[in-house]
């Protein structure tokens, strides 16, 4: 499959929880992050195009804030190449206030890799 995304990623090395912020049901835990997009690790298959408004937890590392949100469209799902048991879901951040932009970015920045 070619690669499509024009940002580079980073590999997430810190646990983060994304949750539907609708429902507070856990979608799934950041695994690696860009300026535009994430990928999570969920336990659910998750169909592409599916608008989602979501809540990602915080540290205080990163603000005094407990969680930000946003929209975000996901864009793929595949089986963990490590873990059948685990889906790799890409999503795409569709609208963020500059307000939560700016946390997002600061997680960008201190925990990518």
């Amino acid at each position: 499959m070619n690669e499509r995304r024009d940002l580079k990623r980073h590999k997430f090395a810190y646990y983060m929880r994304v949750l539907d912020d609708d429902t507070l049901k856990l979608i799934g835990h950041l695994s690696d992050i860009s300026n535009k997009g994430f990928k999570i690790d969920s336990q659910n298959l998750i169909a592409s195009g599916i608008n989602f408004r979501l809540r990602m937890d915080l540290t205080s590392e990163v603000s005094n804030k407990a969680y930000i949100l946003f929209s975000a469209t996901s864009r793929w799902c595949r089986v963990d190449p490590l873990d059948p048991l685990i889906q790799n879901v890409g999503f795409e951040i569709s609208e963020i206030s500059s307000e939560d932009s700016a946390i997002y970015m600061r997680i960008v920045e201190r925990y990518g890799s």
